[in-house]
């Protein structure tokens, strides 16, 4: 007879298995989003919204995100297994099991639909719309190098999602700009992140822009991309009648992707993490404080 055992590194507590799965959804990355979720709240409510709204937006955000890692870490776990780089994620490192990981995603789901319930019928309307563009994003490697858009795409469902949030409509061009604005920034730096699997997607038979055209080439697609960010952030700018604090917070924006672009290179890619995760928090974070001094002051 056989019998059953845990895992030896299988965590054994609720708050040790809290730890790993914090770290499986990778919370610290929720700052990417957030701060543009809230800078659409800004804007659509012209002001600070109510606070329920805030601790709803907030709750749809991290069901939204925790859905679409967890779904991510399911129908990527046979590749993570195989990558050097992610094999000891929590699936392929036995870690968490496939039945709960897929049950922390339908309670995420919840989470999502259940606060957009609470905030106004359009917002619930859409929320199914927004988990089908977030699960989406993690079978794009399977048959196109422009997965990175799509990613764009799922994250731009938080600044979009925030506004009807507020508004309960969607009949201006604001938040389409400020997605498309954070569409663009996805390209370019996860083209950046994508560097460091380039051999492993052309042996696995996975896309991404640095596999297809090659590192150098990625890179200046990127660099076009972010350029294209500041000129939407631009075009929000004038569509919502921002004044010189939210530009100088574009400014500022514009200034760090340039520190971004300038610390990698297809041969070096030692400052990757910063590129990736630093530099990109301060571009979000202080298009926040930005906008919300402008809106406040």
């Amino acid at each position: 007879m056989t019998v059953a055992t845990t895992a030896p590194d299988a965590p054994r507590t609720p708050l040790a298995k809290l730890c790993v799965v914090l770290e499986m959804i990778k919370i610290e990355h929720t700052l990417f989003a957030l701060p543009f979720a809230l800078l659409g709240a800004l804007l659509a409510a012209k002001g600070v919204p109510s606070l329920t709204q805030i601790v709803l937006i907030c709750l749809a955000m991290v069901g939204a995100r925790s859905a679409a890692m967890a779904f991510n870490r399911l129908v990527d776990r046979d590749y993570d297994a195989k990558n050097p780089r992610t094999s000891g994620r929590a699936i392929p490192a036995g870690l968490l099991s496939v039945p709960f990981v897929t049950g922390f995603t339908i309670a995420s789901s919840a989470l999502l639909i259940g606060a957009s319930a609470l905030l106004n019928p359009l917002a619930l309307l859409l929320s199914p719309v927004a988990l089908a563009l977030v699960f989406f994003y993690s079978l794009t490697k399977r048959f196109t190098a422009w997965s990175h858009a799509w990613l764009g795409v799922a994250l731009a469902v938080a600044p979009v999602g925030a506004w009807v949030a507020v508004r309960g409509s969607l009949t201006e061009w604001t938040p389409f700009l400020i997605g498309a604005a954070v569409v663009c920034w996805l390209i370019g730096f996860d083209i950046i992140y994508a560097l460091q699997d380039v051999d492993f997607d052309k042996e696995s038979g996975l896309n991404s822009v640095p596999a297809k055209y090659g590192a150098q080439n990625a890179l200046l697609i990127g660099r076009f991309a972010h350029a294209s960010m500041i000129g939407f952030l631009v075009l929000v700018g004038s569509a919502a009648h921002l004044g010189a604090w939210y530009y100088v917070g574009v400014g500022l924006a514009a200034l760090l992707i340039a520190v971004e672009h300038a610390i990698i290179h297809p041969d070096d890619l030692r400052r990757l993490n910063i590129a990736f995760f630093n530099v990109n928090i301060a571009v979000s974070m202080g298009l926040l404080f930005f906008t919300a001094l402008d809106v406040l002051l």
